[in-house]
């Protein structure tokens, strides 16, 4: 069970009530006016909670599972208990995730402006918008409604946010347009200067940064993430995308919709990712590539070459899948026999 320190929980809920929420269908001539008080995972979930099976590992804790709920596909039905009352979901991590934001919604804030934050008298707050204490928010800034502005937040002058946006504690947005329902986690900071220089005689001289940050609707970036703005034409972030912490998106960099990127990759200036691609943790991108859609990178790879669309890559340099495989297991190979020549 969370910490009720931390999170408020709603309910109970009916079987019902959670069907209606997460599209799951209920098992024919199990009880729909059951009332469940709570989620947990397989292993711990008692008679009032509700579980779920999505990844087939975890069948045994299924059979041995004490949930009086459990999500699960429809393929999965003989491997539940003969007492538990079952939801039936092609994508049960996907209903189990609505279910549980069902009984732990998101806390909504008491009071709008916190009277320690200073913001500017040209600046424009949607109704229902909340901020805290130690926000700063420059002239001629736009904020939509009901947003959420964090503590010791900075947003800049002439930035553009959307409705329904969730901004982090101590994040700060520069020379941005954000679209509505996105979310920028702790300490993100969007619209610095990218990393542009021309060296001479003389050393470097730092190249002005004159383009904008411009992020889609319904899209997250995760905590400590940077994306720098563009140089001349903008740096530009797709709608729905799933951004993790600690990753560098350099200037110019052009993400389509329904990315996601994993922790601590790098994205150098001008690099294009089409919808839908998906890059590992650590992965590193020079620049001015182009990355097509559906692509997949695993995780420590270094891309160095564009990329063909719905391609699985590995490596460093990344190649095909199936080519690094073949390489890995050469070289391993080469090892083997190495040793044995020097044993």
């Amino acid at each position: 069970m969370p910490d009720t320190r931390f999170f408020e929980i709603v309910g109970p809920l009916t079987v019902e009530q959670l069907s209606e929420v997460s599209g799951a269908a209920i098992a024919e001539g199990h009880a729909r006016d059951k009332l469940v008080k709570d989620v947990a995972p397989l292993e711990s979930a008692g008679k009032d909670d509700v579980s779920f099976l999505d990844n087939p590992l975890y069948l045994s804790a299924l059979s041995t599972s004490e949930a009086g709920v459990c999500i699960i596909h429809p393929e999965r039905f003989k491997n539940a208990p003969d007492e538990m009352t079952l939801l039936l979901s092609e994508n049960p991590y996907l209903a189990y995730a609505k279910v549980a934001a069902a009984f732990y919604p998101e806390a909504k804030p008491d009071e709008l402006c916190d009277e320690n934050s200073f913001i500017h008298a040209t600046a424009e707050i949607g109704q229902g918008t909340h901020v805290s204490a130690g926000v700063v928010i420059g002239a001629n800034a736009e904020i939509g409604s009901q947003c959420e502005i964090g503590p010791n937040a900075v947003i800049g002058p002439g930035v553009v946010i959307g409705d329904e946006c969730r901004i982090g504690p101590a994040a700060t947005v520069q020379y941005s347009i954000i679209g509505s329902k996105v979310r920028l986690f702790a300490g993100v900071r969007i619209g610095e200067a990218g990393f542009g220089f021309a060296t001479g005689s003389d050393g470097h001289f730092t190249v002005p940064q004159l383009g904008r940050v411009l992020i889609g609707n319904n899209t997250e970036i995760g905590a400590n993430t940077t994306i720098d703005r563009g140089s001349s034409a903008d740096t530009v972030i797709g709608q729905g995308c799933r951004i993790d912490n600690l990753v560098q998106i350099g200037h110019n960099v052009i993400l389509g919709d329904g990315c996601i990127v994993v922790s601590q990759v790098g994205i150098s200036g001008s690099t294009q990712l089409d919808d839908f691609v998906v890059v590992g943790g650590q992965v590193g991108f020079s620049g001015h590539l182009k990355i097509g859609k559906g692509v997949q990178i695993a995780a420590q790879s270094g891309v160095m070459n564009d990329l063909a669309a719905g391609g699985k890559y590995s490596g460093s340099p990344a190649v095909p899948m199936r080519q690094w495989i073949k390489q890995a297991a050469m070289l391993r190979s080469m090892g083997k026999k190495k040793a044995n020549k020097d044993g």
